[in-house]
């Protein structure tokens, strides 16, 4: 081995400690990454909404579930290579942030990263994960990070539907989850935490109701609104979740697609989509701040 390869090996391994060091995990392509499109959008965003100009950014990206169960310590998984719908709307997010603070580098977006994915944005262990989109919609709206866009009195608009809280999903199935077998003494904390979300009611649109078009009540709905697909079954709340966007006055989905493998924007309409989903029931929906 030469001593240019032997000097190449332990930057890496250092540069590899380092980052366990810091509870970051990354690679040099996705810090890279980071700091390319934020550099990019100064000059070619303009006035398009953030987190829709972002999320075109990951089109044809591969799906991949469960990238962030690696090790058996929770710490920040930074991975703009492979998405699932969640890590997808949190990456986007977390750019989204970065671009309105005029903040861009990567330190700034893992710092933001983790504020949208862990309660109170403090990570400590598994259990500090917004595991249900409950617990995300609520700690990032506390935040100040993201707004609910439903009225907050009557007339609901499009919004006709109440949801009513009813998780259990992780602390009936714990042996699903990685960190849950790893550490069984997580189980009864999530349950707790499932416990206290339990009978909260929250207006949505039911699926029915995706059919209107633009010009109708749901055009309070606008390009780049983070979606969630609600279910009421299975001891879950969600289903998936994506950016929404308007496209002939009909409403559409951009999203990782466990069915398509990738980052797309949907070529059928928000309400065919939602109509082959028999466990959704419709969506909440969300704004970025800005």
């Amino acid at each position: 081995m030469n001593m240019k390869r032997l000097t190449m090996l332990l930057l890496t391994a250092c540069l590899w400690l380092g980052m366990q060091a810091q509870g970051v995990e990354y690679t040099k392509a996705d810090s890279a990454l980071v700091v390319q499109l934020l550099k990019e959008a100064q000059t070619e965003r303009g006035t398009e909404n953030r987190v829709f100009y972002f999320g075109k950014k990951f089109m044809g990206l591969p799906y991949v579930a469960h990238t962030l169960e690696k090790g058996n310590q929770e710490h920040l998984i930074v991975n703009l290579h492979e998405l699932d719908c969640t890590t997808f709307v949190e990456t986007v997010v977390a750019l989204s942030m970065c671009d309105r603070q005029d903040k861009r580098t990567f330190d700034d977006y893992c710092k933001n990263l983790s504020k949208v994915r862990f309660r109170g944005g403090n990570m400590t262990d598994y259990t500090s994960r917004l595991h249900y989109f409950t617990w995300w919609a609520a700690d990032n709206e506390q935040l100040g990070i993201v707004e609910d866009i439903c009225p907050k009195t009557a007339p609901w608009g499009a919004f006709t539907a109440v949801q009513t809280i009813g998780i259990n999903y992780m602390s009936a199935h714990p042996t699903l989850y990685k960190q849950l077998k790893i550490h069984p003494d997580f189980v009864p904390i999530i349950k707790k935490m499932e416990d206290e979300s339990k009978g909260k009611t929250f207006r949505y649109i039911p699926k029915k109701n995706l059919s209107w078009q633009q010009s109708t009540a749901l055009g309070v709905i606008h390009d780049g609104d983070i979606v969630a697909m609600l279910t009421d079954s299975d001891g879950s709340d969600t289903r998936h979740i994506g950016i929404a966007f308007w496209q002939n006055g009909r409403l559409h989905l951009l999203h990782a697609s466990s069915l398509y493998k990738k980052v797309l924007l949907s070529k059928e309409t928000f309400y065919e989509y939602e109509m082959k989903q028999p466990k959704h029931t419709g969506i909440r929906v969300f704004r970025m701040k800005d």
